[in-house]
């Protein structure tokens, strides 16, 4: 007998179909947890954040460890920047001590009057849109229009402000109280005549601080207002039948509850005033754009040494020590903040 052959099988085996490319990553087939589709929608502001937030980053640190003037190769020096900048640098010590007395001045007083205007124009006396929209226009004023404006009022030799205190001194001078006592005369002299706001060491930062309060209080303003305007209108209601004066009102109940507003200005303020810029090179620099060092922010020292003086390296060294400082004071109020601000979820 033959062995018959088998039998063809009736299942032929197939390889299974090949996916596309796009459904194995997953594209095309939609799914409860699927987020590709969000990552290529987010891939253009990510590559453009790399491009030029994250590498310029990196490439400023790596830069402050190089000594290049833009013209010759990098030559690799380590710390010597920072080393320079801690113990010989003539100017690095006198524009901290102008930054932060920008800081502390500027910061404080723009709070100040931003809450007692926020406060005034709570009240809902008629006509407060006009009132409102008149603060808040320094706003959106350009800097550098302000801070000409300023440069001609706080001249010495032509401004207005000058000429009302020149006026106010020779009034001192008819009376004979003056004329006729030395001391008293010496005295208007030294200490009402008006002082050089622009050139003057000790008068240059007044100055700029007046410039930056009138620009920015406008800002503050605003968003205290806001704050103010959702406190809930039934504790003052309750406050008042206690009988809680005008005062008592405002500290135990809008300055805790505008605590979270506050330390968000604060912060945005202090970070504003370590980077002014404008109002102090506008304001008090000369015709050939030489700022006094009475005047001088860091932001500024950090523009001359690159693009002036073309050391770059150096104008990195001392951008990361502006970092570092403003990196530690908002580290510094966070932990602070634990303690004075109250948020209504406590």
């Amino acid at each position: 007998m033959q062995d018959s052959a088998p039998a063809p099988s009736s299942q032929t085996t197939t390889d299974p179909p090949k996916k596309p490319l796009l459904k194995k990553l997953g594209f095309g087939v939609w799914r409860a947890d699927q987020q590709s589709e969000g990552y290529l929608f987010l891939l253009p502001s990510l590559i453009g954040f790399i491009l030029f937030v994250i590498f310029p980053i990196i490439a400023s640190l790596l830069l402050s460890f190089y000594k290049w003037d833009l013209l010759t190769p990098a030559e690799f020096i380590g710390a010597d920047n920072y080393v320079e900048l801690a113990t010989t640098d003539p100017l690095m010590g006198q524009v901290l001590v102008n930054t932060f007395f920008y800081m502390l001045t500027i910061a404080p007083i723009q709070l100040a009057l931003g809450f007692v205007l926020a406060l005034m124009l709570n009240s809902g006396l008629r006509g407060m849109g006009v009132y409102r929209m008149i603060y808040f226009m320094p706003v959106v004023t350009s800097i550098v229009a302000a801070a000409m404006v300023f440069q001609f009022l706080l001249n010495r030799d032509s401004g207005v402000l000058t000429a009302y205190m020149w006026w106010g001194v020779e009034k001192l001078f008819e009376y004979d109280f003056v004329l006729n006592n030395e001391q008293v005369a010496e005295f208007v002299r030294t200490y009402l005549t008006p002082p050089d706001w622009l050139n003057d060491p000790n008068w240059a930062k007044p100055g700029v601080i007046m410039l930056t309060l009138w620009k920015n209080v406008g800002f503050t303003m605003v968003i205290y207002l806001a704050a103010l305007q959702g406190i809930p209108q039934t504790l003052y209601e309750a406050a008042e039948v206690d009988g809680a004066s005008i005062w008592q009102r405002v500290r135990h109940i809008t300055i805790p509850l505008v605590s979270p507003t506050t330390f968000f200005l604060l912060v945005i303020q202090m970070l504003g005033a370590f980077q002014i810029f404008e109002e102090p090179f506008v304001m008090t620099a000369n015709t050939q754009g030489q700022v006094p060092p009475a005047s001088m922010s860091i932001v500024i020292y950090i523009f001359l040494n690159a693009f002036r003086f073309q050391r770059m390296g150096k104008a990195a060294a001392i951008a990361w020590v502006l970092f570092a400082i403003v990196f530690a004071l908002t580290l510094i109020q966070l932990r602070l903040q634990r303690r004075w601000v109250h948020y209504e979820t406590e």
